[in-house]
């Protein structure tokens, strides 16, 4: 015999368990890296070539965004239409967790928060135990001297590079992994994997605890996207993240902090400029010296 509708409607209800987390072949994730990486070291190699043009700084940074990024873009098109749901962009961008709510705007400041204090708590740990680190924000800090320059970098940390790295580290790499490994395994490799990616052989030993640092971003970033089930709010966090580094930057404020704030470890460096470390894809400076920086 039922319960009367009268009681049944004042019952209490409990949220049922969660939805898994949608995967992807790991294949997905391994092209994802495969081609970021091989587009990065192009672009890399294609800057060491034509810095020398005197060509507008704006279009060396378009050119360069284009060859450090645009193949990224092409295999998530790929690697969606494949083991997505294929269709328009709509379908496949909600096949990598892209699926924006205004709730995003909320969560992506929180995100980014949490992921500072992880940052900061890491960045302590390799200088306390004097591990290595290369800041690669130090070839930005002449950015604000072109204003076309200016314009150009700006947009490519904080529009470019937050869009296509989620979509890569978080949307396929962390989806991939999620469908051959245990969850916590997956969002480690994941950032280990964004942290490596940011590496630059100019940087000598320093990008041991550059990637170090950069790891826990990434594994933030990827705790974060797991729990949420979509990538909108990191995306937003990420553009955070780099936004204020830029803002540091072209304030003259990261210089001053340098000045004013010696390294507690007594390694003759500055604390803010180790946390003020971020990863973006390969630009050309200014004067044509050749070299290259990235942001998170």
């Amino acid at each position: 015999m039922g319960m009367p509708a009268q009681y049944d409607a004042g019952m209490p209800r409990f949220a049922g368990p969660r939805e898994p987390h949608p995967t992807l072949p790991l294949a997905a994730g391994i092209g994802a890296i495969i081609v970021l990486v091989g587009s990065l070291l192009t672009s890399k190699f294609v800057l060491d070539q034509i810095v020398d043009f005197g060509w507008p700084v704006v279009l060396y940074v378009a050119l360069l965004g284009a060859i450090g990024y645009g193949p990224s873009v092409a295999w998530w098109w790929f690697s969606m239409g494949r083991w997505g749901s294929g269709g328009g962009a709509g379908n496949r961008l909600r096949s990598a967790g892209v699926s924006p709510r205004w709730s995003d705007l909320s969560w992506g400041p929180v995100i980014w928060i949490a992921t500072i204090l992880v940052q900061v708590a890491i960045t302590a740990t390799v200088l306390l135990l004097d591990v290595p680190i290369a800041s690669n924000a130090d070839d930005l800090t002449e950015i604000q001297t072109d204003r076309t320059y200016t314009i150009a970098i700006v947009v490519t940390a904080v529009v470019a590079a937050p869009l296509v790295e989620e979509l890569v580290f978080r949307g396929v790499v962390l989806r991939s992994f999620l469908s051959k490994m245990p969850v916590v395994a997956a969002v480690m490799l994941q950032g280990v994997v964004f942290g490596v990616a940011h590496v630059d052989p100019v940087r000598g030993v320093g990008n041991v605890g550059l990637a170090l640092v950069l790891s826990s971003v990434g594994i933030s970033f990827g705790a974060a996207a797991y729990w949420l089930r979509r990538i909108g709010p990191t995306m937003v966090a990420h553009a955070i993240f780099n936004g204020v580094v830029m803002i540091l930057l072209l304030t003259g404020i990261r210089d001053r902090l340098l000045e004013n704030n010696p390294d507690p470890f007594d390694q003759g460096r500055s604390v803010a400029e180790e946390v003020a470390v971020v990863n973006q894809p390969h630009v050309a400076e200014p004067y044509g010296s050749g070299d290259s920086n990235r942001s998170c």
